[in-house]
């Protein structure tokens, strides 16, 4: 999978640009804020259909402008596929694949698919749990449509339930509504709960691989999945987060929102048998959460037969000497796509990025 070209208008700092890709690494070189990582940005958003940074749509558009818009050309295994977005202050975004327009971002995902990785994703590691969950997200919905969909559903009945909680003057009136309603959590949360746990299942050993790459074999990386419904992955999960979901009814209604469920999920993360998130140093964090990011690309390429886009922003800066070699080398299957402020001896085709232009 290669991008063969890029075109946006009006995103961010940049007004015009079109640039054609043609080496297996594409690197971005640029002093501080002149729209390295935008570019980045625009790519990540034509395959996933947001970006990975917090922000609306329309933060995305240059301030001046009513009106953005981006197209990327890739070239896949057995077909090539242009992705355009547009996006406007006013109106919703508009997406199209082939010149064929689509309704859900459901439709996008996993037509293109990408690995992004940045400093701030040592987030991974070190912060909340819905950095986990959101790595487990993005990584199988681009590989499992219906993965994405569950998930969308799984958000929106737990939305109205937590409405319903919070709204009640009386959980006695609305007990039977929400009964019905976590029928149907219940369908997605097993889904999602199965297809997580399968997936920590299927990167463990390329995560581990990587990491002995990366760190030189000092260390044993282990993952463990934490499911947040508080029952068993097993036959009687259903029958069981039903009891559940019962018994912590009454609380629910005085906190104002579900405590048990997927959206509780979290993954346990150790080197040598000691948790990384609490005790692990700085360094033992990134190269974690660098690991996992390689492990991706891997399992992407064992399901669907070619790796996937791989994004870089400023990681060399967070790498010493020895990791940064033995990170290009891994990569080197893939079409990378890296920022940073020098050349740093990188072998690619090499754009120098100034105020939003290319120079």
């Amino acid at each position: 999978m290669k991008i063969k070209s890029l075109k946006i208008q009006n995103f961010r700092n940049y007004k015009n640009l079109k640039v054609d890709f043609k080496d297996e690494v594409n690197v971005f070189i640029g002093k501080n804020a002149q729209g390295k990582t935008n570019l980045l940005e625009s790519i990540f958003y034509c395959c996933i259909g947001k970006s990975f940074k917090s922000c609306k749509d329309k933060e995305m558009i240059n301030w001046n402008e009513e009106h953005s818009s981006i197209k990327i050309e890739v070239e896949k295994k057995y077909r090539d596929v242009e992705v355009e977005i547009n996006l406007f202050k006013n109106q919703k975004k508009s997406i199209k694949i082939n010149g064929i327009a689509i309704r859900k971002i459901g439709e996008l995902i996993g037509e293109i698919n990408i690995v992004f990785f940045s400093p701030q994703e040592m987030k991974l590691v070190r912060e909340s749990p819905e950095e986990r969950r959101k790595f487990m997200d993005i990584d199988i919905s681009q590989n499992n449509k219906r993965y994405f969909y569950q998930l969308s559903r799984y958000e929106k009945i737990l939305a109205n339930r937590n409405k319903l909680l919070k709204m009640s003057q009386n959980i006695e009136t609305v007990k039977e509504t929400i009964e019905i309603w976590d029928r149907a959590l219940i369908t997605s949360a097993k889904y999602i709960a199965f297809e997580r746990q399968k997936f920590l299942e299927q990167i463990l050993p390329y995560s581990q691989k990587a990491h002995s790459y990366i760190s030189n074999g000092k260390e044993e990386l282990n993952l463990f999945y934490k499911c947040g419904c508080q029952v068993g992955l097993d036959e009687n999960f259903e029958k069981n987060l039903e009891k559940v979901l019962k018994k912590n009814l009454y609380k629910d209604f005085k906190l104002g929102h579900t405590t048990v469920g997927v959206h509780r999920d979290d993954i346990d993360i150790y080197l040598n048998n000691v948790e990384v998130k609490s005790f692990g140093s700085q360094g033992q964090q990134r190269t974690v959460a660098l690991s996992l990011k390689l492990a991706e690309l891997e399992n992407m390429y064992n399901i669907n037969g070619e790796y996937p886009i791989l994004l870089l922003d400023d990681v060399f800066s967070e790498l010493d000497s020895e990791r940064q070699k033995r990170l290009l080398k891994f990569v080197g299957r893939t079409q990378t796509f890296i920022t940073c402020t020098d050349e740093k001896k990188i072998e690619g085709q090499i754009f120098k990025i100034s105020d939003g232009n290319l120079i």
